[in-house]
């Protein structure tokens, strides 16, 4: 088999990429939220190989508060609610992506693959005994102090947090590395993947959601990806953020990006796992990473838009 020339470039998109602010998140919704993002990617599957992740924080959420609602049915665990939803929203991508690619004319070759992704995660994080991670809808202070489950402050309101280890390896990194040497377009590691721990030569899933932006980042690292994008719902990262001193970055060094975030200026469950996510490709010798706004992936891969972090 003849060498893939082409840069693989790594997008991971952020919820916001189905469901906007103010957004009830109908199917309907999250469809027509999708043609300005994959659009665009359509567009550089011209140049690059393509390798699609996306977060779930809004759709499994919105899955435990229905289960919740309704005691006519066994309970699932959020492992399982997590494989439902990377169907769900890989359905809605791969579609979405098929038809920008047919009208840029170009379908009938470019191949696509969903996959549903394991992520293995170390059974003694201690974030087991701490749940930070965001997910369902955004709750008022009064709200919150009724809700019959954990809550935090995060910059949107507050919101429902569950326990969120950090991803350890993707488990089907060769089979996504083959894909797309074969230039099929891979949408995979949905909600920063199924969490499940090792148990000798077998897997065990997990009561919990692991952080896409970090997922996204260890699968940047093993598959050897040239850009990673990592798009939300601002246009990059920024000091005191929603300040009247708040100050856009747009180019920031390792050591720049580590000082600031130990200086708490990217908060939890928002810019911080961003920040994280592409410091940890740049210090594994990545060529480029950055967090942009799902308006600009574009305008990010050339060079000219969101926050770049760059080697020191």
């Amino acid at each position: 088999m003849k060498k893939n020339k082409k840069d693989i470039l790594l997008v991971a998109l952020g919820g916001n990429a189905l469901i906007r602010k103010g957004q009830q998140g109908t199917v309907k919704e999250q469809f027509e939220n999708l043609k300005l993002p994959i659009g665009q990617i359509a567009n550089l599957s011209k140049k690059y190989r393509i390798i699609i992740t996306h977060g779930n924080g809004p759709q499994v959420g919105d899955l435990l508060l229905q289960q919740e609602c309704c005691n006519a049915a066994p309970r699932l665990p959020l492992e399982i609610l997590v494989a439902q939803t990377q169907g769900q929203i890989g359905y809605m991508i791969e579609s979405t992506l098929d038809s920008e690619l047919m009208s840029l004319g170009i379908n009938s070759h470019q191949r696509i693959v969903s996959l549903l992704s394991y992520v293995v995660v170390d059974e003694n994080d201690p974030a087991f005994k701490d749940p930070t991670k965001p997910i369902g809808p955004v709750f008022t202070e009064e709200e919150a102090e009724k809700l019959p489950y954990p809550v935090k402050k995060t910059a949107k309101g507050y919101r429902r947090v569950v326990v969120s280890p950090r991803p350890v390896t993707i488990v089907v990194k060769r089979e996504i590395k083959k894909l797309i040497n074969m230039d099929f377009i891979v949408i995979c590691c949905g909600g920063g993947g199924i969490p499940v721990i090792r148990d000798g030569r077998r897997f065990n899933g997990v009561d919990a959601v692991i952080d896409k932006d970090l997922a996204s980042a260890v699968l940047a690292k093993e598959v050897g990806a040239d850009i990673f994008i990592i798009a939300s719902d601002v246009s990059g990262a920024a000091l005191n953020y929603g300040t009247e001193n708040q100050e856009f970055l747009r180019h920031l060094t390792i050591t720049e990006a580590q000082k600031y975030l130990e200086q708490g200026h990217f908060p939890k469950g928002s810019m911080r796992p961003k920040i994280e996510a592409a410091i940890q490709v740049m210090e594994k010798k990545g060529k480029r990473a950055v967090i942009c706004s799902i308006e600009d992936i574009e305008k990010a891969v050339s060079g000219n838009a969101g926050t770049e972090i760059i080697h020191n």
